[in-house]
Parts: C-alpha cells; sequence; structure tokens
C-alpha cells in the first residue's frame, strides 16, 4: 500500500485530520528533532523547538500552500524558531556535566571521537549562525544545496558562498589536523 504524500496529508490536516498529523509527524519529528539538536545543542531546548514547530504545521495546515515541499517548509520553520532562541540569553544546560567514559571495548577511542565530535560541533556553533545553518542543512542533514537555499531563503550561490566562509573558518577554529 503506498504511503500519501505529504500534500495530501497536509490536506487532511487542514481538514482536523489527527491520524494525518499523527503520520506527518512520525515522517519528520525524528529528522527536525536532529536539525533542532545540531543546531542549538541542546536537547531540551531541540525539543521544545519541534514541539512549537508542529504545533505550528496543526494550526497553519490550512494556509500551507505545495509550493515548496512540506519537508523544506517544516525545515525552515524549524531552523528560525531555533535561530531565534540562540539569539536569547543561554540557559545553563545539563548536557555541559562531562559523562564517565563508556567502560565497553575502546573507550580511548570513543572518548577520541567524542571529543573530536565536541570540537567540531563547538566550531560549528561559533560560526555566524547563517554559516552554521548551512553547514548543518548541507552535511548534516544531507540536503542539497537547492533545498538548504530554500530553507534559508537564498539562492544556490549564496549557499554556496555560505559554505565556503564556514569551511573557511572551521579549518582555522581547528588547525591542520582537524583539532585545536
Amino acid at each position: 500500500m503506498d504511503e500519501p504524500s505529504d500534500e495530501d496529508l497536509m490536506a487532511r490536516v487542514a481538514g482536523g485530520d489527527e491520524r494525518a498529523f499523527r503520520l506527518l509527524a512520525q515522517r519528520y519529528v525524528p529528522r527536525a528533532l536532529g536539525l533542532a539538536r545540531r543546531v542549538l545543542g541542546n536537547e531540551a531546548d531541540a525539543e521544545e523547538i519541534v514541539q512549537e514547530a508542529m504545533l505550528r504545521v496543526w494550526i497553519n495546515a490550512a494556509r500551507w500552500r505545495p509550493t515548496a515541499a512540506f519537508r523544506t517548509w517544516l525545515y525552515r520553520v524549524v531552523l528560525n524558531l531555533c535561530l531565534n532562541r540562540k539569539r536569547r540569553a543561554p540557559f545553563a544546560a545539563l548536557a555541559d556535566i562531562v559523562e564517565p567514559a563508556d567502560p565497553g571495548p575502546g573507550p580511548e577511542l570513543a572518548l577520541e571521537m567524542r571529543e573530536t565530535d565536541r570540537l567540531l560541533a563547538a566550531a560549528i556553533a561559533a560560526l555566524p549562525a547563517r554559516q552554521s545553518a548551512a553547514i548543518v542543512l548541507t552535511y548534516q542533514e544531507a540536503m542539497s544545496n537547492a533545498e538548504a537555499a530554500a530553507v534559508l531563503g537564498t539562492s544556490v550561490s549564496g549557499i554556496e558562498t555560505l559554505l565556503v566562509r564556514a569551511k573557511r573558518a572551521l579549518r582555522k577554529a581547528l588547525g591542520p589536523s582537524g583539532q585545536q
């Protein structure tokens, strides 16, 4: 049995169909949560952002027009909410607490990988907001440059420029070995 398209589901959501809304949420909440988590670096804030985005999907379903893919529209909502959250004063995050090394096999390697990931995440977070968003959308969300451009409301050449600048800044921040 073929799955209904996002456009069909949004039309049903506009009519108050909760089942259609749940299907959309099953399709997109995990990826939207991943996007929000990478942009914000905070699990609790990411969950709150995605809840707000899905609430906006429910409330604004009747006004949505399929001029762009639903995924692009939802990611733009999530990204805008994330950027607005980043402009606010940060809260003290529980995620900043250092966890003990995993007692499983290869703890040194796992620790090194976590440190590399932490350094990369910190370097990405230190980028200007639009450069950071371009990196996250293109490399971590595997969006094409055209899709990322639609989410950020710019052109493909604009995304390419943001990526060039972001990569240059990341190379400078992380040094030749990939770490400081």
